[in-house]
């Protein structure tokens, strides 16, 4: 559901569109409609459908469009939490399926996202009993482990830790065991699995046929077909990138479309983490493999305007640097500096093409400390604008007033687009360098500490020198921390 700029204000899901669509607009339902639906109800002006194959896939997208929009009318997704995975690492001496929220790149398997999780366990559980895998959490368990376990006793695994099986036919069970998750087999298992709840219940043996059905509910859940919906892939689309630059080069009066943009965002968390991130379109649709990330170096606390100054300097500083080095005559020349940029890119000795856009998150603050970084760098010439988010305006060098355009305008949703991938993109970068911060922290290993604890005290304060400068009463001011638990705290970390 879209307001009246054009911004996403809910997303939700239905089997059935317009019965659901009708119960929102029905006088009689307005009446008793609770203040937040009435608002929302206030607020609707246009709508956008996406059709799925079934309910997963109407789960899975519909988290995945709260988290890139945060709609303001919705409750659920708005958090970081993601839909579990299922990951396996071959590395591992006996490799084990565990479940994580986060994919990274450290050679194991990942499958998934799975939208029920409760399924998604079930059936975990189902494939180490069926195929013997182990499930306990020792890396390389052996035989002190084996004599605290009972799976073997219980024939719920094949006892890897003392020899009972080979590593090479381990391995072959573990690949079943994956095959199957990916949905391979699974037609054949399913009807072998209900032909045994079938013979259970003729046998009146119903504590079984439960067991079974039960199984089958959790992997039909699991291994129905599902799109994975990435950014930019798996989902309808009417966007028309080459007619956008088009429309936008004549609105901003450009001598020919915008192939290249560039545009910066800021991000900074409580003055802890300040980053930046520069994100590239060329022909109106991302090149991933051109955007960067910026750690601010010279800007203490807060200050949008000095980091966008930075990230604008260093950028096209080190573009013109590339290019003096395969042109050192260039001082010779009556060309610009762009005028000489663009003819090394036309004859494929530029290393970075400067872009024929360039875009800041921000208003007049954050335009004019980038267009004065420019003009230092002798890219006076270079075209540049500002995107203000509240009532999406567009300021440009010289122009007192903003240029306003449609929201229904192709343009301004091309601008939409680049900016929010720069915004996601700077944002992405703070949260992965405080999760790197909290996962190196001395707070690890102090005492009395968990893991709810060290998150609070460094989004409080920061960092571990922070926290030692701090005073037990003012550590104490955090929820679930006494004022003695933050003196032990202290004499740890100082000693430490």
């Amino acid at each position: 559901m879209l307001d009246r700029l054009g911004s996403v204000i809910y997303v939700g899901k239905a089997r059935d569109l317009r019965k659901r669509l009708a119960s929102y607009f029905m006088p009689s339902r307005k009446q008793q409609a609770d203040l937040k639906t009435r608002a929302l109800l206030e607020a609707i002006w246009d709508f956008e459908i996406h059709l799925v194959r079934n309910e997963q896939e109407a789960l899975l997208l519909e988290g995945k469009l709260i988290k890139q929009y945060r709609p303001r009318y919705n409750v659920s997704f708005r958090d970081d939490k993601r839909f579990l995975l299922a990951k396996i690492n071959p590395g591992d001496l006996w490799p084990r399926f565990v479940l994580t929220r986060l994919r990274k790149d450290d050679g194991a398997r990942y499958f998934g996202p799975f939208a029920h999780s409760g399924a998604l366990r079930g059936t975990i559980a189902w494939l180490n009993k069926e195929f013997g895998l182990r499930s306990c959490r020792a890396r390389e368990p052996g035989e002190k482990d084996y004599k605290h376990c009972s799976a073997d006793v219980i024939r719920n695994c094949t006892a890897p830790c003392i020899g009972k099986i080979t590593r090479e036919a381990y391995l072959e069970q573990v690949d079943q065991a994956s095959a199957l998750l990916e949905g391979k087999g699974r037609r054949g298992r399913l009807k072998s699995l209900h032909e045994e709840m079938e013979k259970a219940s003729t046998r009146m043996d119903f504590e079984r046929a439960g067991r079974l059905r039960d199984i089958v509910q959790n992997l039909e859940r699991t291994l129905n077909p599902t799109r994975q919906f990435s950014r930019g892939r798996g989902v309808p689309t009417t966007v028309k990138p080459l007619d956008d630059l088009t429309e936008l080069a004549d609105l901003l009066q450009l001598p020919a479309p915008p192939t290249t943009m560039e545009c910066f965002d800021i991000s900074n968390v409580s003055s802890n983490h300040n980053v930046a991130s520069m994100v590239r379109f060329v022909d109106g649709v991302p090149d991933n493999q051109n955007y960067r990330r910026y750690r601010i170096r010279t800007v203490e606390g807060q200050d949008d305007f000095a980091s966008m100054a930075e990230v604008i300097r260093r950028r096209y500083a080190r573009i013109l640097k590339e290019g003096a080095t395969v042109n050192p005559d260039a001082g010779d020349s009556q060309e610009s500096v762009v005028e000489t940029m663009r003819r090394l890119a036309q004859e494929g000795r530029a290393p970075i093409t400067l872009p024929d856009l360039v875009i800041v998150d921000g208003g007049k603050g954050q335009l004019s400390s980038a267009t004065g970084e420019l003009q230092r760098l002798g890219l006076h010439e270079l075209p540049i604008i500002g995107l203000a988010k509240k009532r999406e305006e567009i300021f440009r060098p010289g122009e007192s007033d903003p240029l306003v355009l449609s929201h229904d305008t192709g343009a301004l949703k091309l601008l939409q687009r680049i900016r929010d991938e720069a915004h996601r993109c700077a944002n992405n970068y703070n949260e992965l360098l405080l999760r790197k911060r909290m996962k190196e922290s001395l707070l690890d290993d102090c005492p009395g500490v968990s893991p709810k604890r060290k998150a609070a005290l460094l989004s409080r304060f920061g960092s571990v020198d922070r926290i030692r400068r701090k005073s037990a009463e003012e550590i104490a001011e955090i929820p679930g921390i006494s004022v003695r638990s933050a003196e032990a705290m202290l004499q740890w970390l100082n000693r430490e």
